[in-house]
């Protein structure tokens, strides 16, 4: 049987991000208080490809700080991309933790297929 789901992401856990920055070829995220633009932000910091400022991560509360400046300061693209291959690692720990078997497939429109089969 095939279900077809939808994942809005909170971003909360530290593996699935290091192993989203591992797979994207990121350096290490790193715990501390990095500088945003005219702020600052404490987190899970993750620098993101030609981003002048690193994206900041609050796992507690899930959510992602930073300041691109409507993209002259890092392309959006590179976000989203972290955050939809975080979403996969994600899902693929959690299938795993539960004995599950996974498989991925990247389709012609950049989506990505995600195929969990119960052991």
């Amino acid at each position: 049987m095939s279900h077809i789901v939808s994942i809005r992401t909170q971003v909360r856990d530290p593996i699935a991000v290091a192993s989203a920055c591992d797979r994207l070829s990121l350096p290490a995220p790193v715990q501390g208080t990095a500088k945003l633009f005219s702020s600052q932000a404490s987190g899970l910091l993750v620098q993101l490809p030609r981003w002048r400022y690193p994206v900041v991560i609050d796992t507690a509360k899930g959510e992602i700080a930073f300041d691109n400046f409507n993209g002259r300061w890092g392309e959006q693209q590179h976000l989203d991309r972290f955050v939809q291959i975080y979403s996969v690692e994600k899902a693929k720990l959690e299938a795993r933790k539960q004995g599950h078997s996974v498989s991925e497939q990247t389709l012609s429109d950049g989506s990505i297929k995600v195929q969990i089969v119960a052991a």
